[in-house]
């Protein structure tokens, strides 16, 4: 075996330290608190959809006995509760209001997965950094988000929140969101503290089923699904959300191993640990825990400080402490990590919101300015054959058709935070708005999304008929993504595979426009449509940003950071698979393949077009042997030689060629995304270093072994470049 140097984690964390000033305000608090007040700051309660409280919560407040609310909002609401908080009670302890402020507060951004296909961390922090904005001034001090777990299963409905399959896309946006929403200060009047989720493993959930088993060895939990919360902890995220999965026989939200020992041991972090909604009170239908004390006790003893709306640990903890089954220790620790990011966020000096800055800060027009921007930057064009797109603005008619095409609730998403229907701009107002006034723009649902008969099939063919072009706007509902919304079909909902095959039939040139939140297997449009836009849920703007795609006032530059499957029956696929003895061979009976379908994703990871062309050329390394400390540079020349302006997002692989453990066939480990005009050229240039050969070996060390590395630099995870390096000893 080679010998292997033993180097460090990239990055040592960033996580703030305990400052003293607040330590000492911690440490005489808590020594005036009852058991009762602590086991207090360790309770979230729920308040109700439409963002009230419940009349119970005046009296607990009152008496000290809740820390936190999930969903109350709204300033007015918020400064009621908190006035009896921070006037009424005993120890006057500000209150956290936390709330599912994922992709937008009231202007609602693009879907997580959308913005992950910008492949633009600047412009997800800038969401970020808006809905902070708008969620602190409605009285929000704590967002759910980001949600930063890997998810190779597209049937998985959470897949929508997150940022796709790869651990080093999804670091790279972790880290965006987390310094969107917290900024440098999470007191800051337009911040809110962060709580990244679901630790961990919660998107390699079996079957794609939520809320479902998950195992997995553990070199794939710290190489796939751990590096986006280590990316979140280094970036200086707050709070932790504990997940409800059983990881490997221990559910998440009772498992020392990840809550201790990975993310307060190795990686330091001193934030809190918040349960996600009753997951303590389930490890009891996990059979890890026997009853709700046990449940209780197990929690607290992983590391679980605050509780999610079940009230095992205020029911339980006192007779756990008097029979000695749990130490006092324990809770003055989780109470110490409550109240310490109470303090960072300056709640104790400001603790109310400002009812007047509520009004005059949500969905304001730069607002909404950015939030057609960043959508138009996550769509990915997927085929565009004879060049159809963009479509001229003076067509003589136009027929959109679909039953998304005029639908607002829709484009908003799962977890849309406050964001309303009524201020959406649909697909139709968007490009009725776009063209010029001598074009006829038809119109026809032809299908809701979940028919089993098209009634409207015929109408929408005659309109076809005599349009220039038709738009077909398909996909899925808000409500089919999202928390407990798996699928174990892939396809087009209801009748509107047959839609598309009806108009397509017509003879008019046709565009398909998809609306989802997950990959869908859409392997006969991609075959017979000439072309298609993966749009996702594209928010409050929805429609103005598809019209500035379809007509070319934006150039598309999206790309996947997901694989869509040909066929579900492909999953799970993901571009970072491992090598096999026998990989496919059309000339071999006996190797890795399928019988009735391909091995070959339908459109791979990092895959999308534009309406011009770039060539990559001139792939120099500075250097073609190192040591294992050692850096390289990676450079390559990226021109435009196509007709117009547009964005290229230029990756970065690596190929491990033999290691002591096998090694993916490709790992991403760099981006950038340029915007070139015609003409234009332009070096890009990555760093390789040991945080990036390096891998965990067989005793769980991460290290950069000795032997020969391929490099790629493409515009997709296929073909691309090719240069390699040798690390020497």
């Amino acid at each position: 075996m080679s010998v292997v140097l033993l180097v460090g984690m990239p990055v040592s964390p960033q996580s703030p330290r305990p400052a003293d000033e607040i330590e000492r305000k911690v440490e005489a608090l808590l020594r005036q608190m009852t058991l009762e007040e602590k086991l207090g700051q360790l309770q979230m309660l729920d308040g109700d959809a439409d963002g009230s409280y419940r009349p119970e919560h005046l009296d607990l407040v009152r008496r000290g006995l809740v820390g936190a609310f999930l969903n109350v909002r709204g300033a007015r609401r918020v400064n009621e509760l908190q006035r009896i908080a921070v006037e009424q009670s005993r120890l006057k302890i500000p209150l956290l209001f936390g709330f599912d402020v994922l992709h937008g507060y009231r202007t609602i951004f693009p879907v997580p997965i959308a913005e992950a296909s910008s492949w633009d961390p600047e412009a997800v922090e800038r969401a970020a950094h808006i809905a902070a904005t708008e969620a602190r001034a409605a009285g929000v001090t704590w967002t759910f988000a980001p949600m930063v777990d890997i998810a190779r299963d597209p049937r998985w409905g959470r897949i929508v929140e997150g940022s796709g399959e790869d651990p080093y896309l999804g670091s790279v946006m972790a880290r965006a969101r987390v310094r969107g929403f917290q900024g440098h200060d999470y007191s800051a009047s337009d911040r809110v503290l962060a709580c990244a989720k679901h630790f961990v493993g919660y998107g390699a959930a079996e079957g794609g089923r939520d809320y479902n088993t998950t195992d997995m060895s553990e070199r794939t939990l710290r190489e796939v699904y751990l590096p986006p919360f280590r990316a979140a902890v280094e970036a200086g995220v707050g709070t932790i959300m504990s997940a409800f999965n059983d990881l490997n026989g221990i559910p998440a939200s009772a498992n020392p191993f990840t809550l201790r020992t990975i993310l307060r041991g190795e990686w330091g972090f001193h934030g809190f640990v918040l349960s996600d909604y009753t997951a303590i009170e389930e490890l009891i239908a996990h059979g890890l825990a026997a009853d709700g004390a046990e449940a209780a006790r197990l929690a607290l003893d992983a590391g679980v400080d605050m509780e999610m709306v079940s009230r095992l640990y205020a029911r339980h903890v006192p007779h756990l402490i008097k029979e000695g089954t749990l130490s006092m220790a324990t809770i003055d620790e989780a109470v110490r990590r409550v109240l310490r990011v109470k303090f960072r966020l300056g709640l104790f000096e400001r603790p109310y919101a400002d009812e007047a800055r509520e009004r005059a800060l949500l969905l304001r027009p730069e607002h909404r300015a950015a939030a057609r921007e960043i959508a138009a930057r996550s769509i990915v064009l997927l085929k565009n054959d004879g060049g159809l797109l963009p479509l001229g603005k003076n067509l003589r008619s136009l027929a959109v058709i679909g039953p998304l095409a005029d639908d607002q609730r829709n484009m908003l998403g799962p977890w849309s935070g406050d964001g309303r229907a009524e201020d959406v701009v649909t697909i139709l107002t968007g490009i009725r708005a776009k063209v010029g006034p001598e074009t006829q723009v038809h119109y026809a649902p032809g299908c809701r999304i979940t028919d089993t008969v098209c009634a409207g099939m015929d109408e929408a063919m005659r309109l076809a008929r005599q349009s220039d072009v038709a738009i077909v706007v398909v996909g899925e509902s808000a409500e089919m993504s999202g928390e407990a919304a798996s699928r174990a079909s892939l396809d087009l909902p209801g009748r509107q595979l047959d839609l598309v095959k009806a108009i397509h039939a017509t003879g008019t040139p046709t565009v398909v426009v998809l609306v989802n939140g997950r990959p869908l297997a859409i392997s006969w449009i991609a075959d017979h449509v000439p072309a298609i836009l993966e749009t996702w849920f594209a928010g409050t703007e929805a429609g103005h940003a598809i019209a500035d795609v379809l007509f070319g006032d934006v150039t598309p530059g999206g790309k996947l950071p997901v694989t869509f499957p040909r066929s579900v029956g492909q999953i799970p696929i993901y571009y970072n698979h491992k090598r096999t003895g026998r990989p496919p061979d059309p000339r071999n009976t006996y190797t890795s393949k399928y019988l009735d379908e391909e091995v070959t994703p339908l459109f791979p990871f990092g895959y999308g077009l534009s309406y011009t062309e770039f060539r990559l050329t001139n792939l120099q390394l500075s250097a073609r042997r190192l040591r294992p400390t050692e850096r390289v540079t990676v450079s390559v020349d990226v021109e435009n030689v196509g007709p117009r302006a547009g964005d290229e997002v230029v990756q970065l692989y690596i190929r491990d060629v033999a290691a002591s453990v096998t090694r993916p066939v490709r790992e991403l480990k760099g981006f950038e995304r340029i915007t070139l005009r015609p003409g234009e050229k332009r070096r890009v240039t990555f760093t390789l270093g040991p945080e990036y050969l390096g891998f965990y070996n067989r005793e769980m060390r991460f290290v950069v072994e000795p032997g020969e590395f391929r490099v790629f630099v493409g515009t997709s995870s296929v073909g691309g470049l090719e240069a390699s390096i040798e690390v020497v000893q």
